[in-house]
């Protein structure tokens, strides 16, 4: 099994990490060529439902998982605390995700890819897909009610049409 590999990381002076810095770690067994399944995770139950659900198919099929997290910046223009308690908080998140991510890995022998990345959700998903040719996208549902006005995340992929999108609820 190999441990993580920090990829995407530059190095800084002052060693702080940044949120908004894309980020990849390595988790199981090896993994060398095959098929890939891309999961979004953001620490929703639905989406945690949904890396569940990807890595029973993973598991099952012989695929790699590449599972996505996306720090995207809050709508509101924040300045001073305020974005820095947002910095804070998606640094811890992504690290408690990172460590869910790399248990179940090893635990289930399943080889994952586990990337931050930055920029809205949809988008970013969209070109971790292409990038990394997936066979098929999992996410969760959405529970929020303005996603019934302007489109959940899952709905907006599905509308890409590049490849199938499965919908955990």
């Amino acid at each position: 099994m190999s441990g993580a590999a920090d990829v995407g990381e530059p190095a800084r002076a002052d060693d702080e990490p940044r949120a908004y810095e894309p980020t990849i770690e390595r988790f199981g067994p090896r993994f060398t060529a095959g098929r890939t399944i891309l999961v979004g995770v953001d620490g929703t139950d639905t989406a945690m439902r949904a890396a569940a659900y990807a890595f029973g198919l993973a598991r099952r099929q012989g695929y790699r998982l590449l599972v996505a997290f996306v720090a995207a910046r809050s709508g509101l223009t924040l300045t001073g605390q305020a974005a820095a308690f947002e910095h804070r908080t998606q640094l811890q998140l992504c690290a408690e995700l990172s460590a869910e991510i790399r248990s179940a890995a090893e635990e289930l022998s399943v080889p994952v890819t586990f990337v931050k990345i930055h920029g809205d959700p949809v988008t970013a998903l969209r070109e971790a897909a292409d990038c990394c040719h997936a066979d098929t996208v999992v996410v969760g549902a959405s529970t929020s009610a303005g996603h019934r006005i302007a489109g959940s995340v899952a709905t907006r992929l599905i509308r890409a049409g590049h490849w199938p999108v499965i919908v955990v609820p």
